[in-house]
């Protein structure tokens, strides 16, 4: 396999990983809080359907745009992670993002700015960081590969 599809193989993997785990931080704030653990997708669902209300149909959106956007900044951190202290490149990464979408893109959405901000950048955190140790784990075991002539 070339270098750049391994690289953007690495980052759709990780970028589905990361989509499934990194709603970690907010669930569990939204657990203990007593808030709707809900309230994050169907906010997430208001980029594809921004005049819905109806919770079924935020959630369908909600699903695609989550697992689209997770992939497409999963290849982009595949791309421009480096290949040393990866994971932290990665939350620090998940940190630039979330001041671009919670600090820029998030104007644009009410239900997106009304979540809580603290939980969602640990969200994005945890989003970088598991990317970056999904593209760590394969391009070491991708190495090592190289290193037996596989």
């Amino acid at each position: 396999m070339a270098v750049l599809e391994a690289t953007v193989v690495d980052g759709l993997a990780a970028g589905g990983v990361a989509a499934v785990l990194s709603g970690a931080p907010s669930t569990v704030h939204a657990v203990v809080t007593g808030a709707s653990v809900l309230e994050a997708p169907l906010a997430a669902g208001t980029l594809v359907l921004p005049c819905e209300r109806r919770p079924l149909a935020l959630l369908l959106a909600a699903v695609p745009a989550h697992i689209a956007i997770s992939l497409g900044w999963g290849v982009v951190l595949g791309l421009a992670l480096p290949s040393r202290r990866t994971v932290l490149a990665g939350a620090v990464a998940g940190l630039a993002i979330a001041l671009l979408d919670l600090g820029v893109l998030a104007r644009r959405y009410p239900r997106i700015r009304a979540l809580p901000t603290w939980p969602q950048v640990a969200d994005h955190l945890a989003y970088g960081a598991v990317v970056g140790a999904v593209v760590a784990a394969r391009r070491a075991r991708r190495g090592e590969a190289n290193a037996h002539g596989e």
